[in-house]
């Protein structure tokens, strides 16, 4: 028989994020100048997504470890560039579907962020709650963000120029 693939459990991923935001994890290291990524990871992880290809830094979505000074993992699990294409290619471990729109999201859904429009992607984010419009809120590690609007204009890495990719995690 195969393995069952267990849903992602939107809740235990959203109250991850809002337990962690403005803090840190003890149980994973802490990326102190760009801990945007390695904090998308453990919400996801949280929530149920399943590691892929262990041991193999260039591939795959992993962290093995308990927070400590050897612990390793994959470039996926803590680059923002490289999660973003993890998610539009994973094949293996977890769902994911890219959607046009932001109001496709739900909770536990990621958005991923290329301020200059370059097709380098600098940061990831987490959906945890929706404003009055439908529009998704996003928490955030480097500058810890909770139920920040999603298109990020307040920040002062944003330009004219951003692009952005929105996943849904289907299972």
């Amino acid at each position: 028989m195969g393995k069952t693939k267990q849903p992602y459990d939107r809740e235990k991923a959203v109250a991850y994020a809002d337990r962690w935001w403005n803090d840190y994890n003890p149980a994973y290291r802490r990326f102190d100048n760009n801990d945007c990524t390695n904090y998308v990871s453990q919400v996801l992880r949280a929530g149920g997504a399943p590691m892929s290809r262990i041991g193999q830094v260039d591939q795959g979505w992993w962290y093995l470890g308990h927070g400590g000074a050897n612990d390793r993992w994959s470039y996926s699990w803590s680059v923002a560039h490289s999660l973003r294409w993890y998610l539009s290619r994973s094949k293996s471990g977890f769902i994911v579907v890219e959607v046009a729109d932001a109001r496709e999201l739900e909770l536990g859904d990621v958005i991923c962020y290329d301020f200059d429009g370059d097709g380098r992607w600098q940061h990831n984010t987490v959906v945890t709650a929706f404003d009055a419009q439908g529009q998704p809120l996003v928490n955030a590690h480097t500058e810890n963000s909770y139920h920040r609007p999603w298109r990020y204009e307040d920040s002062p890495a944003w330009t004219p120029r951003i692009k952005y990719s929105f996943f849904h995690i289907v299972t």
